[in-house]
């Protein structure tokens, strides 16, 4: 039965619609009273006339409903259309941040900071540490990235980054021994070696596959020490301002090839002063000898003695035993006089039946020559 108490229960927008349904004329210019009253009396006529009016009430509310129903879907439509927006976003974000990254890992300028483009160019030096150790520093300028981007072309998207490791023989030749993946944000690496002493260089750039390499700075040649020679920096890299004239030698700074212009103006850098022979770099009055003072010079030197045996192996040098390492190498530093000697060493097996001797025969020989006097040169 509709009444007027459940009429009112619905909004104007729907006592219009279920009045349109029910053939009310002029619905759509009533007031929701004046669509109540409509309904009522029409549902009196049905009533009078032998109509249903309950089945075309039911009909207008399932009107109603759908039309409801239908704005709850397209409502539901609307959120979940945003969430799947919200989630590309989100994904897109994400991918692009990835992309970031890889294009960081890539870029080895990006350790360059603010340094000038020009002013600092592509170079790359090694140092020697020891006689298993190299240390590799570059400077690679963003222009030197972008020429080798345009120089790969397709094929920079699966370049990557690397520190090639050559080995030079007597003749110059060089033989890689290793490539070393690097990435951006860096701009030195440790490097280990073995066989000293040895000749290296090295070469910064990028690898793609199939082998082929852009290089974009090439190295000095260095030439590690043999091992227990009194060329070790057995020290570690803080105390690199100590031993800058060391290193410098160590790493080619002297060698009859010339002088690395790229380690000789790192070094000269990061110490702010000049490296070279003193006769070069520290330029003074000579002495005179009319003051009556000298200038003095001792000299003393040691003698390291080295080999291999077996790791179990009990060794002495000169009869005095010494440690061997794990991997049966041994090592001893000792005077060296000012005469010639016989060292005796030897090596016996753990259960005493083996023995081994090998004579090292050494002669020092030292002689002070007169000294010499530059001319007082004026500047």
């Amino acid at each position: 039965m509709m009444t007027a108490n459940k009429l009112h229960s619905y909004t104007c927008k729907d006592l219009a619609q279920m009045a349109r349904n029910e053939g009310v004329t002029g619905w759509h210019a009533m007031r929701k009273d004046e669509l109540i009253e409509a309904l009522i009396k029409t549902a009196r006529r049905s009533r009078r006339t032998g109509g249903d009016p309950a089945a075309k009430g039911e009909r207008g509310r399932e009107v109603i409903e759908g039309s409801r129903s239908e704005k709850l879907n397209r409502e539901e439509s609307v959120r979940q259309a945003g969430k799947i927006s919200a989630k590309r976003r989100q994904a897109q974000k994400q991918l692009d941040l990835i992309h970031q990254k890889m294009a960081k890992a890539k870029d080895l300028s990006c350790a360059a900071g603010d340094q000038n483009d020009e002013a600092s160019g592509d170079r790359l030096v090694m140092l020697v540490r020891d006689p298993y150790w190299l240390h590799a520093h570059w400077e690679i300028a963003p222009s030197g990235v972008q020429r080798a981007k345009s120089s790969l072309g397709q094929f920079w998207h699966a370049a990557h980054p690397v520190l090639r490791v050559l080995q030079v023989d007597e003749s110059g030749a060089t033989l890689s021994r290793r490539e070393i993946r690097i990435h951006g944000g860096v701009s030195n690496w440790y490097i280990d070696v073995a066989d000293p002493p040895c000749q290296f260089r090295a070469e910064v750039g990028y690898a793609v596959e199939g082998g082929d390499f852009y290089c974009l700075a090439r190295s000095n040649t260095v030439t590690t020490p043999a091992p227990g020679s009194a060329d070790m920096v057995d020290t570690n890299w803080s105390d690199v301002a100590e031993k800058a004239d060391q290193i410098y030698a160590m790493s080619g700074g002297y060698s009859h090839g010339g002088v690395s212009i790229e380690l000789q103006e790192l070094l000269e850098e990061r110490l702010r002063r000049r490296l070279g022979r003193p006769s070069q770099t520290r330029y003074g009055h000579a002495v005179d000898p009319s003051r009556g003072s000298e200038m003095e010079l001792a000299l003393d030197a040691e003698l390291v003695v080295y080999g291999s045996s077996d790791p179990h192996s009990h060794v002495t040098v000169m009869g005095e035993p010494v440690a061997v390492g794990d991997d049966g190498s041994f090592v001893v530093k000792m005077h060296l006089p000012d005469r010639r000697q016989v060292i005796p060493v030897v090596a016996s097996s753990a259960d005493g039946v083996q023995q081994r001797t090998v004579i090292l025969g050494v002669e020092r020989n030292t002689k002070e020559l007169d000294p010499r006097y530059r001319d007082v040169a004026t500047s």
